[in-house]
């Protein structure tokens, strides 16, 4: 018998296996988004068993659909530079053969649009938005990413501002106060900051491949400073908010996270190559933990509008 025989005959797959496609999608990516939409659902006001059918899909339209419709459009129109710098991710290894890429990144934005009608025309927008950014952000000719103005701003609206208004707007089937876009977008200012702490890790890299993030633009130690800045002053602007809308007690919560992060970023400035991860599992906690905390300052008010509105 020939040795030929003896070789077992391998074919790639023509298609992705399922864990090589959830590896696509990433979903370490998938909590930042659900946690702002909690905090649209906890601000609404609504009791949260009314319409916790609602909550759950929308918690799986804010993570597993669009996030993740985001991560597998950014690796599609990626997936030259990952050869060569990551050529073990799914689309370059081979593991996501042809153009399955792409198909998956069309049929889960079919699939957000088709859960998002479901949950209400308000919802419907804004999900229709977050998938607009999402695919301006990686697709030419917007490509947003190669700057870092505008890539970071359509990163933090999409995973901070557009959730959390999207979490009160299925929870109240209206647009939701104006009080709460206001926090949500403040919040989504501040998110700038911290989408530029991730450019820190391949500033060399964005150079030679022409990406312009604020560490390029800006030099790292300018950068560090202006994202510190960037995620301080919304938070600055909510705790006067909160006093002036009568929460005292919150307002000080909120206060007193801004200060520990304020000693948080003292430490950043300096080294903010080496510890952006540091401060991502620090100060950011601190951060989004202050949009809960607002959540819930607001929450009484919402619930006693809407009362007065169903009466």
């Amino acid at each position: 018998m020939s040795d030929r025989t003896l070789e077992p005959t391998l074919r790639p797959r023509p298609y992705p296996a399922p864990a090589t496609v959830l590896e696509l999608l990433k979903p370490i990516t998938w909590f930042a988004p659900m946690w702002a939409l909690m905090c649209g659902v906890v601000s609404s006001g609504v009791p949260l068993l009314e319409r916790w059918w609602e909550i759950l899909l929308g918690i799986a339209l804010a993570g597993p659909l669009i996030c993740a419709t985001s991560q597998a459009v950014n690796d599609w129109f990626d997936r030259h530079v990952d050869a060569i710098n990551e050529p073990d991710r799914p689309i370059p290894s081979g593991r996501v053969p042809g153009r399955w890429g792409l198909y998956i990144a069309i049929v889960w934005s079919s699939m957000s649009l088709v859960v998002a009608w479901i949950l209400g025309v308000w919802v419907f927008w804004a999900a229709l938005l977050g998938l607009l950014l999402a695919w301006a952000y990686s697709m030419p000719p917007a490509r947003l990413k190669l700057n870092g103005w505008w890539g970071n701003a359509a990163c933090a609206f999409a995973y901070e501002g557009i959730p959390w208004f999207t979490g009160a707007a299925l929870m109240m089937a209206v647009a939701p106060d104006w009080k709460i876009v206001l926090l949500a977008a403040l919040y989504s200012i501040g998110a700038h900051g911290i989408m530029t702490l991730n450019d820190f890790k391949a500033v060399e890299g964005d150079r030679q491949t022409g990406v312009r993030s604020l560490p390029v633009q800006l030099g790292v130690e300018r950068a560090a400073k202006f994202a510190c800045f960037v995620m301080a002053m919304p938070q600055a602007v909510v705790v006067l908010l909160l006093f002036d809308w009568g929460h005292p007690v919150y307002a000080a919560t909120v206060a007193g996270l801004l200060l520990v992060q304020a000693v948080l970023m003292a430490r950043l400035v300096g080294r903010p190559r080496e510890l952006a991860p540091w401060y991502n599992a620090t100060g950011t906690t601190l951060y989004v933990i202050g949009m809960l905390v607002c959540a819930f300052a607001i929450r009484p008010e919402m619930a006693a509008l809407a009362a007065v509105g169903g009466s």
